[in-house]
């Protein structure tokens, strides 16, 4: 058995499951992280005082330091959310536990989740970006999430706008990068309300469906992906933009790719097979992965 905390800029939605089978489920609002790491690190213990879970899995938002070799691992970094920056997620969630634990960003750990039960089986390659109250995207390759000096920020790039878009963004670092210009914040700032109250003919939302080709586009000629899923609040309860999308990827990749056609978008480009429990059975998928890398680890070899 495994617990799993998804830490989202709105909400944390905690689970402990058996594979995907979910045992328990807890929610709490993302308030300063003084008030909402010590409630979360409270359901944790409650929960090892009655089931004694076997390992720890955290899908953090971020940017967040996932190399475990640093000083500050587990740490959040510079982020536009108000003081949250250097907030000592792991330190406080994981501290004493007295088991394995790790931490991934929330969208490396959906797909993770995506390409353990979900949409994900059987490719080697696959991309989760997420919609919501920010824009991330993570990439799996042969089931591995991609890392390097930190991890894939692909909702901060700065693409190519569509013609007579002058809405100007609202990232705090970049203004109008892809975060800036379709998460929650941005279409509130576009729309001059809610996206939930907009209705779907709305032609704003077509300038929303080329920012989101765009990125997807960058992410398939870098990455090179076998699937991409579009997940996130938004992306799940907003799926008419996907038929927006697909055209668009196609029409702006202009045949280059031989693989992406009309037709073969239709897959290529979906939402995940695990809609919104993709966010928190990632967070289950990193705790399992801890915990393979903790008994592996304790394998020993004899050499003749």
């Amino acid at each position: 058995m495994v617990a799993g905390v998804e830490l989202g800029g709105t909400k944390a939605v905690m689970m402990l499951a058996r594979g995907r089978t979910v045992i328990a489920h807890a929610k709490f609002p993302t308030f300063e992280p003084e008030k909402t790491l010590p409630q979360l690190r409270g359901q944790l213990d409650a929960w090892k005082a009655e089931h004694d879970f076997a390992a720890l899995g955290i899908a953090s938002f971020g940017p967040v330091r996932v190399d475990p070799s640093a000083c500050d691992y587990g740490s959040m970094l510079a982020t536009p959310k108000p003081r949250w920056s250097g907030a000592p997620i792991a330190g406080i969630l994981a501290h004493d536990l007295g088991l394995p634990w790790r931490i991934e960003t929330d969208v490396n750990a959906a797909a993770m989740a995506e390409w353990n039960w979900g949409a994900g089986r059987g490719l080697d390659s696959l991309c989760y970006l997420t919609l919501g109250t920010g824009v991330g995207g993570g990439i799996l390759i042969d089931g591995l999430a991609v890392h390097g000096a930190l991890h894939p920020e692909v909702g901060h790039l700065r693409l190519r706008r569509a013609v007579g878009d002058g809405f100007t963004g609202v990232c705090p670092f970049h203004h109008d990068c892809v975060e800036g210009l379709i998460s929650g914040p941005a279409l509130h700032a576009r729309f001059g309300r809610s996206a939930e109250e907009v209705s779907e003919d709305d032609p704003v939302w077509a300038n929303v469906a080329y920012d989101l080709a765009e990125l997807i586009g960058a992410i398939v000629l870098t990455a090179s992906p076998q699937r991409i899923l579009i997940g996130g609040s938004i992306g799940l309860d907003r799926s008419f933009l996907l038929q927006q999308v697909r055209a668009l990827f196609v029409e702006r990749l202009a045949g280059y790719l031989p693989h992406i056609s009309a037709a073969a978008a239709q897959a290529f480009i979906s939402n995940p097979e695990l809609g919104h429990e993709a966010g928190p059975l990632g967070a289950i998928a990193v705790g399992y992965a801890a915990l393979d890398h903790a008994l592996s680890a304790t394998k020993k070899v004899d050499c003749v």
